[in-house]
């Protein structure tokens, strides 16, 4: 996301460089670049001249320090900036209540329903409270199927009326039942329209007045730009939501939502959405967006999404298997798994400081692991056991079965080999080595 953003303002830190020192002139130059930047993004150009106005003041105002070059210096002042723009810090969300109500709103199309059964499932899974998702948009039928069939996938209850045609006595009748229900947290996912209209205006404010919600959540589609941030104005001045919601994080994303939209109406991004998984939910942390933007990776974000896949009993034994060099492909298999579970490989990837920039013409796609699952899958349990029982004539089974020539065969399991030597000198493993031990060494066939 934001790769081309990133890398024009990749290109404006570039006047800095070689650099001996701070000065008008230069600072000046990457400036321009950077309000450049920001309005190709398809942030406001206002927005975009305030916040450069603001970075060349902070620039001229720092006193170098000698260990510290103009590139640096710079680099530093504009993610602290991005950081602030985007609200600086954590916004809270409150899921207090008896039951706490929240009330999803935005336009069609903008991801509200897969929003909702992805905060249903966050608020179950993480927080370890008992949701019920509510169906309120009366106009289409297949937004209330939507959320009916994400609801069982995530084993949550949904509250559906197929035949009343009045949202207000939906949202209504809904908090009743959960109050029988013993539920702790509705989400009222409510209709969107292809643009603003006055009817969808009066109908989400009049459940707003009928329930009285702890959170209304307006939900933005990343891709829209600035049309987004005009629609999310115009909702706030309606509803006066509690904070913002952006989706399809995982597109091609320019940035302007993202950058815009917390100048504009003054409420702060709470979630962020990419794909259709159901566990594809993160809070929203300014600082680490701001890191992201600038190719500066998010650590922090990658290693919480390993802890969240990672079993400490299972990591023990499996730390003890290679350490006598037991490591085998059952073991490596139920590794992948993991990751696979931890989100988008190329935005796993562009977590990592200084990978980002290296891969974003790369298609690397959430399948880039199957020929080596097709591999391992065409062994018998023993071959998966121990590795060391696959001659030639089982290398061939093995390629006829998973569809492979045997040359890529031959070279996974050389590949798999000296994995197995690397670990076996290894002598700690931090969270990540354990959730992707070697990985790094794997070529992935197509």
């Amino acid at each position: 996301m934001f790769n081309s953003l990133q890398d024009k303002l990749e290109s404006a830190f570039k006047n800095l460089k070689g650099q001996a020192r701070i000065t008008e002139l230069n600072v000046a130059a990457t400036v321009k670049e950077i309000r450049r930047a920001l309005v190709d993004a398809d942030v406001n150009y206002k927005i975009a001249k305030d916040f450069t106005d603001k970075i060349r003041d902070k620039a001229m105002g720092e006193k170098v320090l000698n260990a510290i070059s103009p590139g640096q210096l710079m680099v530093k002042i504009v993610k602290d900036e991005l950081t602030e723009l985007m609200g600086g810090e954590e916004a809270t969300f409150n899921a207090k209540g008896n039951p706490a109500v929240i009330l999803i709103a935005g336009l069609q199309g903008s991801g509200k329903t897969t929003f909702s059964g992805k905060l249903a499932n966050y608020l179950k899974t993480k927080k370890g409270l008992s949701p019920m998702l509510v169906a309120a948009d009366i106009y289409r039928p297949a937004a209330m199927e939507q959320l009916r069939v994400l609801g069982e996938q995530i084993g949550v209850e949904v509250y559906i009326e197929p035949e009343n045609k009045d949202a207000v006595a939906i949202a209504k009748n809904a908090v009743a039942q959960s109050k029988a229900k013993n539920k702790n947290v509705i989400i009222i996912d409510t209709a969107g329209r292809l643009a603003v209209d006055e009817a969808m205006m009066t109908e989400v404010s009049n459940i707003k007045n009928a329930i009285d919600p702890q959170e209304i959540l307006f939900v933005v589609d990343s891709m829209t730009g600035q049309d987004a941030v005009n629609t999310a104005k115009a909702f706030n001045d309606r509803l006066d939501f509690s904070g913002v919601v952006l989706t399809k994080l995982d597109g091609d994303t320019r940035g302007g939502a993202a950058l815009s939209i917390k100048y504009t109406v003054n409420k702060p991004i709470k979630f962020v959405s990419n794909g259709e998984k159901m566990d594809a939910l993160d809070v929203f942390y300014p600082e680490r967006m701001a890191q992201r933007i600038l190719g500066m990776g998010d650590i922090t974000t990658l290693v919480e999404r390993a802890q969240q896949q990672f079993d400490e009993e299972q990591a023990k034994k499996l730390e003890s298997k290679i350490r006598k060099n037991k490591f085998d492909f059952a073991d490596f298999k139920m590794q992948l798994d993991q990751i696979k579970k931890m989100g988008n490989m190329k935005d796993l990837l562009g977590m990592i400081p200084g990978v980002g920039a290296k891969i974003k013409d790369l298609d690397i796609s959430d399948e880039s692991f199957k020929g080596i699952e097709a591999m391992i899958d065409s062994m018998t349990p023993d071959e998966r056991s121990n590795p060391d029982l696959i001659n030639g004539s089982r290398r061939k089974r093995i390629a006829l079965g998973s569809g492979k020539d045997i040359a890529e065969v031959n070279a996974f399991m050389k590949q798999f080999e000296q994995m197995r030597d690397m670990m076996k000198n290894m002598n700690k493993m931090g969270a990540f080595g354990r959730m992707m031990p070697g990985m790094g060494k794997f070529k992935t066939p197509s």
